[in-house]
């Protein structure tokens, strides 16, 4: 696998499903490039209305979804602060790209949680049809979705867009759909097809529409992480300072195992990828995850003294603090990110750029 350092240079554009999504997935991403100065925009498809709600503080808003949505807001407000980003949208306050009027409607919507159930430990599948909120986001036609994610792309123009795996990191099925929105809206800002696409609905998982390889348009990030990491984060867990004081005291936390299947963001073909160092933004994104209270619980952090040893420069599977969501299953805050550009979801085949960003972008004027 062949990596090298992330450097920014121009707009970071970041499409999430719900609030947290952006910390938990990109946190150290938006962390390092705002503090380059370069642009960073937030896109988020829902307010996470159908999540659970950690703690018995607030679990009054669970199952009042827009109480929690609110809440989620909120939370989400904070998060950016810490992290640096100041540009921040909703997919449905978005107004549709032009040339869309065969496609959804101009009237005010709104892209709601589609939730979801658990498969597998870490890994989630689409809830029952008949489960579905009015509005959930799976549920919303592709190129009415895409079209205003496109909207923003032409008007803020970023070097990098970056989101999910085409599994959407843990099979959530509003993150896979964020992944098809992501890229449709690539092509349509681009100018590559403006026709919708067939019956107005792709299903979730199916194959996007690509482009025309003559527009590179940006670079489009998935957010990875190479198996053998993932494995050596949760080994290393066990051996954290805090970690066992802190399971004695929450008897109901639990580590995870680092044998049993892992989400789909655990890939073991990875050839090349772009590296974000979590230490020098670590700050900012503890910062953010303790903003998001409802879904996030238990951040800690290696003691200083001890992160040379818990995260070595030479070992990417360095783990510098921990955390839990709503399963009570704790999580590594891995020293590094990675990110990649697989063809077959990126559009054309094409060849990796990583941080080859000094020509210019091919925009559609």
């Amino acid at each position: 696998m062949r990596s090298e350092p992330v450097r920014p240079r121009g707009g970071l554009l970041a499409v999430h499903a719900h609030p947290d999504d952006e910390t938990l997935a990109t946190g150290a991403l938006l962390a390092t490039w705002a503090a380059s100065g370069e642009p960073v925009t937030l896109v988020t498809c829902t307010r996470g209305e159908q999540g659970e709600v950690i703690g018995t503080e607030l679990a009054h808003l669970e199952g009042d979804g827009p109480a929690l949505a609110a809440h989620r807001e909120g939370e989400l407000a904070e998060a950016l602060s810490s992290l640096g980003v100041s540009d921040h949208v909703f997919l449905d306050q978005v107004e549709p790209d032009e040339g869309i009027e065969d496609v959804g409607s101009r009237a005010p919507v709104a892209f709601r949680d589609s939730g979801m159930a658990w498969a597998a430990p870490g890994i989630a599948r689409a809830a029952a049809e008949a489960d579905l909120p009015d509005g959930a986001l799976v549920g919303v036609p592709l190129d009415e979705a895409a079209h205003r994610l496109a909207r923003v792309l032409r008007e803020r123009r970023p070097r990098v867009v970056v989101t999910y795996e085409p599994s959407g990191g843990y099979g959530h099925p509003d993150h896979v759909r964020a992944h098809e929105i992501t890229v449709r809206a690539i092509a349509l800002a681009r100018g590559d097809e403006r026709r919708p696409v067939p019956d107005g609905v792709a299903p979730v998982g199916a194959p996007v529409p690509q482009g025309d390889a003559g527009d590179q348009g940006p670079e489009l990030w998935q957010s990875v992480v190479p198996t053998a990491v993932a494995r050596a984060a949760r080994r290393g867990l066990a051996h954290l300072p805090g970690v066992r004081a802190l399971l004695a005291e929450h008897p109901d936390l639990t580590l995870p195992d680092p044998q049993e299947a892992l989400p789909p963001v655990a890939k073991d073909d990875l050839e090349e990828v772009v590296v974000v160092e979590v230490a020098p933004v670590l700050d900012a994104v503890v910062g953010a995850l303790r903003a998001h209270a409802t879904q996030v619980q238990h951040v800690g952090t290696v003691p200083v003294a001890a992160r040379s040893r818990a995260a070595p420069l030479a070992a990417p599977d360095g783990v510098l603090g921990w955390y839990a969501l709503s399963n009570d299953v704790l999580a590594a805050l891995p020293s590094r990110e990675f990110y990649t550009v697989p063809p077959e979801s990126a559009g054309p085949p094409r060849r990796f750029t990583g941080n080859d960003q000094t020509g210019p972008v091919a925009w559609t004027q």
